[in-house]
Formats: structure tokens, C-alpha cells, sequence
């Protein structure tokens, strides 16, 4: 089960990175958060967590949140 948190958990910054390199802000139960706290909290969860994207009238996405996350 570590073995699968840690491969889960370097997927997941490295996504998270690569979005807010290109300026998408990144929430953590509606506050603002940094990738790393997201990524550690959201690795804890049993099962793979949806994050919920929010777009601008283009469609572009602006936002990613992850709520509802048990945090450490």
C-alpha cells in the first residue's frame, strides 16, 4: 500500500505542478493551497479523490479544488 501512495503521490504533484506552472490556482477545502499540502493530504484518502475544475467563460480552466479531504 506505501509502495502505491508513493508512486499515487509523485503522479499527482507532478500533474499538479505542470498546472500551476501555466497560472491554474490550486484549493484545499476552499482555501488556497500549495501543491505539496495537496498532495499530501489527498494521498492519505483510501480512494482516488476527483478534484473539482473550475473554468472561465472560454473554458479554460482557472481553478482546481480538491474539498472534503481529511486532512493531516
Amino acid at each position: 500500500m506505501e509502495e502505491r501512495n508513493e508512486t499515487s503521490s509523485q503522479v499527482l504533484y507532478e500533474n499538479l505542478k505542470k498546472w500551476e506552472e501555466t497560472g491554474v490556482r490550486l484549493y484545499l477545502d476552499g482555501v488556497p493551497a500549495s501543491l505539496e499540502s495537496i498532495e499530501q493530504n489527498c494521498v492519505m484518502e483510501d480512494s482516488m479523490y476527483m478534484p473539482d475544475y473550475v473554468t472561465d467563460q472560454n473554458g479554460k480552466i482557472t481553478e482546481i479544488r480538491y474539498d472534503r479531504i481529511s486532512l493531516k
